[in-house]
């Protein structure tokens, strides 16, 4: 049988969270929400994701400092989301 691939969305607004899990459990891939930069923290080196879908703008510590240190410690792919359109914003992320 073939592991489900793992995803972990960081999102802090739930009802984007939300959607996201549903969406993508439902195309089987095995998915946890968590909704602050200190709880993805740890829920990556938990849950080991094969990815992670990130929000920027979170309470606790942002998603950029959340993608240093899960970087810390694993090579999985990272998408960020975010609704920042500055151009630095582009250049961090």
């Amino acid at each position: 049988m073939v592991r489900a691939s793992k995803i972990l969305i960081v999102e802090d607004e739930k009802p984007i969270a939300d959607i996201l899990e549903y969406n993508l459990g439902k195309e089987g891939y095995e998915v946890r929400a968590v909704y602050t930069g200190d709880d993805a923290v740890s829920a990556a080196k938990e849950f080991l994701p094969d990815l992670i879908l990130l929000d920027i703008m979170l309470p606790g510590i942002d998603g950029f400092s959340v993608c240093r240190q899960v970087r810390q410690h694993m090579d999985c792919p990272i998408i960020m989301l975010t609704a920042k359109d500055a151009e630095i914003d582009k250049v961090l992320g």
